[in-house]
């Protein structure tokens, strides 16, 4: 006999068993641009951008039946688009790709993509540099212009901010912390501003080169060579600790989304003392930059050291964090390192970080 297909649900949609199952491509039901895309972004912040979910024509071909279903208040197929999924009221969630596009009307639906963003880095590094000052707003449009002038080495290249600020930042607030710590903190750890960088939300900093007026390709119509449908890795580790964050009250949407996808140094503050002062090149090696595979992106502990020694030094003498650590760690296995780590402190010491300790140069007896 036969066994019985499981029972789908319509109410969740799935880009893999379309793409994947049906061979559909994107533009099978996604349009370039939409319609209401001069609505959505006002006046000149608006660009040829797909703004909005397809339409009902792009569905029915394969899912009549469930559009016209007997399912009270509105077929379940309806809530992947629309908010109450009433025929008494037809509106839409945000699309997701509007993340720059606030509305206090307007509800934005809460889902985990199924898609990664493949960024060749090394492709954009030296030609894209910002060229307008960031107001702190992130919602705003960035223009961003092309160079291809060498950059120095030892700076940051001008286009890290181009897509990267940092968030929230302390700036000079007297306020450093995200949340209240309790007044027994010490000097145990509480998250503090300015912790993340921003990551782009939409296509707006995109779309600035790469369309059909540019002739820079891909184009805004090539969905397919940016968004790639991901596979699920359950084996991911992150320097995160849910509980801990929930006792810290953190509800920030943005930063517990970063936060849980830490896969190197779970309490490292971008703002945090000297770090604002160092290339972002210090410590990312986006040449080896894989967007679709995080351990690709992992920030080396050796970047730790710097050109000074910073937080590993030649001895514990010298100050260095990890030197110290590495030390309690060796005189007593249970001991949990929080200078860095959130999570992963309490784990065994992983093998690059003796290996990042530099060689102590041999003693030369005086003759």
């Amino acid at each position: 006999m036969t066994p019985k297909k499981p029972r789908v649900d319509y109410s969740k949609f799935s880009h893999r068993t379309h793409v994947e199952g049906q061979k559909l491509t994107c533009d099978s039901c996604h349009k370039v641009p939409s319609k209401n895309w001069k609505e959505v972004r006002k006046a000149d912040a608006a660009f040829a951008d797909v703004s909005d979910f397809p339409e009902h024509s792009s569905c029915l071909n394969c899912h009549r039946r469930q559009f016209f279903a007997r399912e009270r208040p509105a077929p379940v197929i309806c809530a992947n688009c629309h908010v109450n999924n009433s025929p008494r009221d037809t509106s839409r969630y945000l699309f997701p790709s509007l993340g720059d596009v606030s509305d206090p009307i307007l509800k934005r639906r809460e889902l985990v993509s199924e898609f990664g963003v493949s960024f060749p880095h090394d492709k954009h590094i030296d030609v894209v540099g910002l060229n307008l000052p960031h107001t702190g707003d992130n919602s705003s449009a960035l223009f961003v212009n092309v160079s291809l002038q060498e950059k120095k080495k030892d700076a940051t290249p001008a286009s890290c901010p181009v897509c990267h600020q940092t968030y929230q930042p302390q700036g000079n607030s007297s306020e450093e912390y995200i949340t209240k710590p309790p007044k027994t903190l010490g000097d145990n750890f509480w998250l503090k501003k300015g912790t993340f960088k921003t990551i782009p939300n939409s296509h707006t900093t995109c779309f600035t080169c790469h369309n059909a007026d540019s002739g820079i390709a891909p184009e805004a119509k090539d969905c397919n060579v940016c968004h790639k449908l991901l596979v699920p890795d359950g084996n991911q580790k992150a320097d995160f600790d849910q509980k801990l964050a929930a006792d810290m009250a953190i509800t920030d949407k943005f930063i517990l989304a970063r936060w849980s996808r830490r896969l190197s140094a779970g309490a490292f503050r971008h703002e945090g003392g000297e770090h604002p002062d160092l290339s972002c090149m210090s410590c990312h090696n986006v040449t080896a930059f894989n967007t679709l595979d995080p351990q690709t992106m992992k920030v080396p502990v050796r970047s730790c050291g710097g050109a000074d020694g910073c937080h590993i030094t030649a001895t514990s003498d010298d100050g260095g964090a990890l030197n110290f650590e590495l030390d309690q760690k060796k005189k007593d296995p249970a001991f949990v390192c929080t200078k860095c780590h959130v999570a992963f402190g309490r784990e065994l010491v992983p093998e690059d970080h003796p290996k990042a300790m530099p060689t102590p140069k041999p003693k030369v007896n005086p003759s």
